[in-house]
């Protein structure tokens, strides 16, 4: 109906240009004569067959095309528009949202027995594919399924609710996309967005500027520079769900693990000791640690220094250090040589580190060569 309205308008067109043709004014314009039409010769032959043609300007030939084409023009944009207000009620028809409080699932085939296939959550929609006894298969983002009727609104409730929940998002079409602070290509910048990045639609202020949401701020940005579009949330696969689930797994499991290394670097609490005491720290480390990286010689240290703090142990450095059947090298002499000789800065300043509190290993009171026993690994040793 609407496609032969535009037809009528086409023929109108050419109607138009054969009437100004003809009842031009234009003095190159030759009627046939009254002598003529006084004459005997007048009669239906003569009329139906003229012997005079009436000759048109070429002005007026253009003035003429010129009325046509614009009459045409006009018939093609109605047309347009027609077909536009048709497939928006066309999408309209085919609306469908999900109708439940949290979650619903959406199945290979229309049978409840069927594999899943993804979920549809409170306040997501799609679009309607086909429907079949009581159930509709629907698409919804990269979702594609059966849904059970009963879970579903259609048709105005669909509307309604669509446009309840749904947001109207501005999306750049320009590699860096201006936010300014007021309607004016002059005003402050509030930020930049790239090309294809979005933010929500406050107001489309008809005026070439579309207000927006940026961070919770107004901005302002050119309309000719953007994509505007109605978006409601959408549906989930049970593939992304999966590595959703996959992500959210890694990422507690790194978060974990930060926080039990922060509990193995968590200051212990200084001690007070003199400088033999700290030198003696120092060359035990030298004799134990001697290869090992920083963390590995501040970790000795750290060892030596919980045990100063347990109650299970000597309350001095010296007396940890030279306990019996506790550290090999004190025992065997080689600490005394190394405290009397040249101690390595990197011991010193790890054995300055372990009297301020600093640990690398947390609260533990023993190590030895890794591999016969389970614990923190640090070098080539093991801490517990």
């Amino acid at each position: 109906m609407k496609k032969a309205g535009a037809l009528m308008r086409g023929i109108l067109a050419v109607t138009m240009m054969i009437i100004m043709l003809g009842t031009s004014n234009c003095k190159t314009v030759q009627a046939r004569t009254t002598n003529i039409l006084n004459s005997n010769d007048v009669g239906v032959g003569n009329l139906l067959n003229p012997t005079e043609v009436a000759e048109v300007s070429d002005e007026e030939r253009a003035k003429a095309h010129d009325v046509a084409e614009d009459i045409n023009d006009k018939a093609a944009e109605d047309a347009e528009d027609e077909e536009e207000e048709e497939q928006e009620e066309e999408d309209s028809s085919k609306l469908v949202m999900a109708n439940v409080n949290q979650v619903m699932n959406i199945r290979i085939s229309p049978d409840d027995g069927s594999e899943k296939v993804g979920v549809l959550y409170k306040d997501c929609g799609g679009k309607i594919i086909e429907q079949k006894d009581g159930w509709t298969k629907l698409q919804s983002g990269d979702l594609v399924g059966w849904a059970n009727d009963e879970y579903l609104l259609f048709d105005e409730e669909a509307e309604e609710l669509a446009e309840e929940v749904g947001v109207q998002l501005v999306t750049s079409n320009c590699d860096a996309l201006r936010i300014r602070a007021e309607a004016d290509e002059n005003a402050e910048v509030l930020g930049v967005i790239t090309n294809n990045s979005f933010v929500d639609m406050v107001e489309d202020l008809g005026n070439g500027w579309i207000a927006v949401d940026y961070n919770d701020e107004t901005g302002y940005v050119q309309a000719e520079y953007v994509d505007t579009d109605f978006r409601i949330d959408e549906g989930e696969t049970m593939a992304a769900i999966q590595k959703r689930e996959e992500e959210e797994a890694k990422r507690k499991a790194e978060e974990e693990a930060k926080k039990a290394k922060a509990k193995l670097t968590q200051n212990t609490g200084a001690v007070s000791a003199g400088a033999d005491e700290a030198r003696l720290l120092a060359a035990l480390i030298y004799c134990e640690a001697g290869n090992q990286s920083y963390e590995g010689k501040v970790a000795v240290g750290a060892v030596v220094m919980n045990r100063v703090k347990s109650n299970a142990y000597a309350s001095t450095i010296s007396g940890v250090i030279y306990a019996s059947g506790q550290f090999t090298p004190a025992l065997n002499g080689t600490v005394d040589r190394v405290y009397a000789g040249n101690i390595p800065d990197s011991c010193v300043q790890a054995a300055q580190a372990a009297l301020a509190g600093e640990t690398t290993c947390g609260t533990a009171l023993h190590f030895r060569r890794a591999g016969g026993h389970d614990g923190q690994i640090i070098g080539a040793h093991v801490f517990w």
